[in-house]
């Protein structure tokens, strides 16, 4: 089964941009169909989603960290207008990051789930 979450971090700056979790959900379609802007390695994917108005080319760039199975967690974003990219500095954090959530069983998930830190976007966001 394929569960899809974001970071409290993540979700904080979605709430900033017109950014939705039907369009995260379709990203991670997309991503499962193998159309992914950059593997950066370390389990983290880059992938551009469209915000309304701008398409995916002027949109935002989310990070996504991934077994590219069944674990999918947006754990950063930022929009191309504010930023060309992230530095190697944060990419390094990011992959620590990611190889800490997706280490995570199932009960740990479920206690990040109770406690704020992941929301999991469910698949009522199907397009």
């Amino acid at each position: 089964m394929k569960r899809i979450f974001k970071t409290r971090y993540f979700a904080r700056w979605m709430r900033k941009t017109e950014l939705s979790d039907k369009a995260l959900y379709s990203a991670v379609i997309e991503m499962t169909h193998g159309l992914i802007d950059a593997d950066l390695g370390g389990g983290i994917l880059k992938k551009r989603v469209g915000l309304s108005g701008r398409g995916k080319r002027g949109g935002a760039r989310t990070l996504v960290a991934t077994n590219k199975g069944n674990r999918w967690i947006f754990v950063y974003g930022f929009e191309k207008n504010d930023r060309a990219n992230i530095s190697d500095g944060e990419l390094e954090a990011l992959k620590d990051i990611a190889a800490e959530l997706l280490a995570r069983t199932v009960k740990q998930l479920d206690e990040a789930l109770t406690d704020g830190s992941l929301t999991e976007i469910c698949d009522d966001h199907k397009i």
